[in-house]
């Protein structure tokens, strides 16, 4: 009778486990040579759902891949008696070098505003966090030339339909990694949803940095940025030379 107890209290606590997401990367290291023309990173997982009953409503989901996030300023240029100067500047405090998100619907139809706010789900709900803004229009302005910006670069994007699910249990996302990718911390993030809310979330770590010759400038520039200062300008004061010699050679 025990044992039948301990069985029925097991049975009830499977039944009453919150769904959860199992999620997997096609590589969580992506290393940027000289020959490096971007990359494809594929996350794929599967949904455990309570007790392994499996819904007939297809599964709402989202895969966001970001980061790192730096702080920028941009600034607008204006031309006064003839000279281009700098007149309004935004500083964006949260901006991430990289986003891009792929849902299995589209971002309207799949979440509601607040949840997509609260974890900026789409380019539109991303927290940027301006600062030095005359006015909140400024500000809006300047949030939406950077986002074009990075679009036109690859850096920011949004795949609607992006996410293939197979019998709503095993999900899919090709997410395209450009050339001009920062290098840094990244995190997949993994979102189901339905009515509208996040009912369940995961996430996996990814690195992106440089290897190879690129990775020692790289270091080099940061760890002893006098020291490449000083060789950097040598070597252009070296080139200038030859270049100067051969001419007058020929």
């Amino acid at each position: 009778m025990k044992y039948l107890a301990l069985l029925l209290v097991w049975l009830v606590c499977i039944g009453a486990a919150p769904v959860r997401l199992i999620t997997d990367l096609s590589q969580r290291r992506i290393d940027i040579v000289y020959t490096f023309k971007g990359a494809e990173l594929l996350v794929f997982g599967a949904i455990q759902y309570p007790a392994g009953g499996v819904p007939d409503e297809a599964p709402g989901l989202a895969i966001v891949v970001r980061g790192p996030a730096v702080p920028i300023t941009l600034r607008k240029k204006r031309r006064v008696a003839g000279v281009w100067i700098n007149t309004d500047s935004v500083r964006f405090e949260t901006a991430p070098g990289f986003y891009s998100v792929a849902t299995s619907a589209p971002i309207s139809t799949l979440v509601d505003e607040r949840n997509a706010a609260i974890w900026e789900i789409g380019v539109d709900y991303l927290q940027l966090s301006p600062t030095g803004m005359d006015t909140p229009e400024i500000g809006n302005a300047f949030q939406s030339g950077l986002i074009e910006l990075r679009r036109k670069a690859g850096l920011y994007a949004e795949h609607e339909g992006g996410v293939q699910v197979t019998q709503n249990v095993l999900y899919q996302a090709r997410i395209a990694i450009p050339s001009a990718v920062p290098v840094g911390d990244y995190t997949a993030e993994i979102y189901l949803i339905r009515k509208g809310k996040v009912i369940a979330r995961a996430t996996s770590p990814i690195h992106i940095g440089k290897s190879g010759f690129e990775r020692w400038v790289y270091v080099a520039a940061h760890r002893h940025s006098l020291e490449y200062g000083i060789a950097a300008v040598g070597l252009a004061l070296l080139a200038g030379w030859g270049a100067g010699l051969i001419v007058r050679r020929t």
